[in-house]
This record gives C-alpha cells, structure tokens and sequence, in this order.
C-alpha cells in the first residue's frame, strides 16, 4: 500500500459532475488506502477567495498533494498510476 499521497475534490453543492467526480474518486482511492478529502469553493470563499476564484469555474478538479491533477473528469489511469507511486 502506497501511503503519503493526499487527494482532494473541489467541489460546489449541487454539481452533478462533482457527485459522480467523488463517487469515482472513493472507488480509485480506496484501492490505494487513500481517503478522499472535499472542499466546497463556496463555503470557503469568505476565508480562501483565491481558490474559488482560481477553480471556481471548472469544477470539480481533483487535486493531488494539493497539486492540480484533472478537472471536470477524472483521469482514472494517470490517477492510479500517479497513486501507485
């Protein structure tokens, strides 16, 4: 088992992509022993502005080490591949 990596999903309330972003994610990760973490960019806008405004129009984006890693879809096969090392 891989551990160390982090994986977050940006996300806002009512983003059908971003559901099915997470539902795809929890599967993925939870082969490598990876909980995944989310962050609505609306809820946190009053305390982080930046991130919604860096995001905030192309959601849901997966983040990796807090690195930005896909965005509106999963990359299933590089996030695995990224996760195995």
């Amino acid at each position: 088992m891989t551990v160390g990596h982090t994986v977050t999903l940006l996300t806002r309330a009512g983003c059908g992509l971003c559901t099915r972003a997470l539902d795809q994610l929890r599967g993925i990760c939870a082969e490598f022993g990876v909980e995944v973490g989310t962050v609505d960019v609306d809820d946190v806008a009053g305390t982080n502005p930046a991130l919604r405004a860096q995001f905030g129009d192309r959601l849901p984006v997966v983040l990796l080490d807090d690195r930005e890693h896909s965005y509106f879809e999963v990359d299933e096969r590089r996030l695995r591949a990224d996760l195995a090392r």
